[in-house]
């Protein structure tokens, strides 16, 4: 199984380790026992006049600890924080016909006398649960806090808003930790036998909403938080994926667009084999930076020697041996090859995680164990320290494959292999195999790309990180290219990461803060060190 998927990787390992608390169908696993679609969609109002915006107060409340599938942990501070329901339609087009439920979150703005307004965030993934996920990264958002009342969601298909729900936790482990880089046809044909798996789980669990967990309908969900939020116009912070979201809002509602930041952008104009190409070059980039770093602070006791082509060699050579000889943990389970790279991977995603994977790194390449690393992989991987994962892998499919037409067959990729393997020995086979994720699934995607064309919208800022391993900074100039002339405002930070604005850097914040309190729009090219 493959988390990264599409250059919209979970935002920010230090949200998934706070929201994680620290394939598919194997021998003896079963698929998930199936939720009822009909506990998650609610029967035809006959009028639609209950999901209209004129019909919905919220009824704010104190928010409860979050469920299995948005993450683990304890209910955030009723002082703090408030959770609230919104009635949707499952089908936009068809506002009177069945409805499912949307879990929001909110902190009030602490100036209410300045109050702008309600600024709404989306984490990314596409899967991550903003229910669980704002109030563990609210600090960083602090100054925003003043003057607007923070709020996020599940969005459709996602946690506790009808989450999709594919295979059960056994059968999570089994798949997390299986084969995805097959080399002989009897492992391709394993491979696909896990997709296959994977796809009728989901469909025989979450058949009903599949064909509606797309990114238009949840713009258009975004839309109707607008007005039942009482906003004339929608501020926004997307992130990774829910850069996607935003840029096809704006071209849905483009009079309704108000302050809206894009960081860490998904390139709008690639199609998935184009995206996952870039990502391998970036996280292989991002790896070479570590490796480096890691050089300069700890020498020789560094796990990747000098780092470049050497320090690629070491990782390769590990990554080759776990495929033929797992490490044991503490856990009782093995690090396999595929939970390995998920590790590495997700200590790319901040500098906060790169002294983990040098013990990580360490641990695996001298002591012969593999706990560091796992743990790692299991934060990207949505699982939590007893074993239950979020829905964060099964909503990252559903909402990629329901997205994107293409399909692409066992011998498109091994044709496109050399190519991935030439940018990214480490991570080039990996995400080229995750192309075939969505061959076979059950609902047929929507477009080749998306369309954020937004003519007459407001500024836009979109932020790009030269070191961005998910999402490369090239994503963020096509982005604003595409929003249009007028519209996108590119702002660069020279770093590294997945998620500018969370790095801290005070240029940015100060920048980014200036645009959402004050209106003020940078020069197009802004950058910052």
């Amino acid at each position: 199984m493959h988390t990264v998927v599409r250059g919209a990787g979970a935002f920010g390992l230090a949200a998934l380790l706070l929201t994680a608390a620290t394939g598919c169908q194997g021998d003896g696993s079963s698929a998930a026992e199936p939720a009822p679609t009909s506990a998650a969609v609610g029967a035809g109002t006959g009028t639609g006049a209950a999901t209209g915006a004129a019909a919905q107060q919220l009824d704010w409340h104190a928010c409860s600890a979050p469920i299995s599938a948005q993450g683990s942990g304890t209910a955030p501070a009723a002082d703090d924080w408030q959770c609230a329901t919104l009635k949707a339609p499952l089908d936009h087009g068809k506002p009177d016909g069945a409805t499912i439920d949307l879990a929001l979150i909110r902190s009030r703005a602490k100036d209410e006398e300045h109050r702008i307004g309600s600024l709404l965030f989306n984490f990314g993934g596409p899967g991550a649960s903003g229910v669980a996920t704002l109030p563990a990264l609210a600090a960083s958002y602090s100054s925003l806090n003043s003057r607007y009342d923070l709020v996020s969601f599940d969005p459709r298909g996602v946690g506790a808003s009808a989450g999709v729900t594919c295979l059960d936790d056994r059968a999570m482990d089994a798949a997390t930790a299986a084969d995805s880089t097959p080399e002989t046809p009897e492992a391709v044909k394993a491979l696909d036998a896990d997709n296959a798996g994977f796809a009728a789980a989901c469909e025989h669990n979450s058949g009903a909403v599949l064909p509606y967990v797309d990114t238009e309908s949840a713009a258009r969900d975004l839309d109707l938080m607008r007005q039942v939020l009482g906003d004339q116009k929608l501020s926004y912070f997307g992130i990774s994926y829910g850069t996607q979201l935003g840029g096809v809002y704006a071209h849905l509602f483009p009079q309704q667009v108000g302050r809206m930041v894009l960081d860490s952008v998904v390139d709008p104009t690639k199609d998935p084999q184009q995206s996952a190409l870039g990502q391998a070059q970036g996280f292989q980039l991002a790896l070479g930076d570590f490796m480096k770093a890691c050089a300069a602070q700890a020498g020789t006791a560094c796990p990747t020697g000098a780092g470049g082509d050497d320090g690629t060699a070491k990782v390769e050579a590990l990554v080759q041996k776990l495929a033929q000889s797992p490490l044991p943990t503490k856990q009782g389970r093995q690090l396999t090859e595929n939970l390995a790279v998920t590790g590495i991977a997700a200590a790319l995603y901040s500098q906060e995680t790169w002294p983990a994977l040098a013990t990580g790194l360490t641990e695996a390449m001298e002591l012969g164990t593999g706990d560091t690393l796992l743990q790692l992989a299991d934060a990207l991987n949505g699982r939590d320290a007893q074993g239950h994962y979020t829905n964060l892998n099964a909503a990252n499919r559903a909402i990629n494959c329901v997205d994107a037409r293409q399909r692409y067959s066992d011998q498109d990729v091994q044709q496109q292999l050399p190519q991935f393997r030439a940018v990214s020995p480490v991570f080039g086979s990996f995400t080229a195999w995750g192309l075939t994720a969505c061959t076979g699934w059950p609902v047929p995607g929507r477009a080749a790309h998306p369309d954020v064309s937004a003519p007459g919208a407001a500024p836009v800022l979109v932020v790009g990180t030269t070191g961005d391993p998910a999402t490369p900074v090239e994503g963020a100039r096509t982005m604003a290219e595409q929003l249009g002339a007028g519209v996108g405002v590119t702002v660069t930070l020279q770093g590294e990461g997945h998620g500018g604005y969370n790095t801290g850097n005070p240029c940015l914040k100060q920048t980014v803060d200036a645009y959402l309190l004050d209106g003020t729009v940078p020069a197009n090219g802004t950058t910052c060190g």
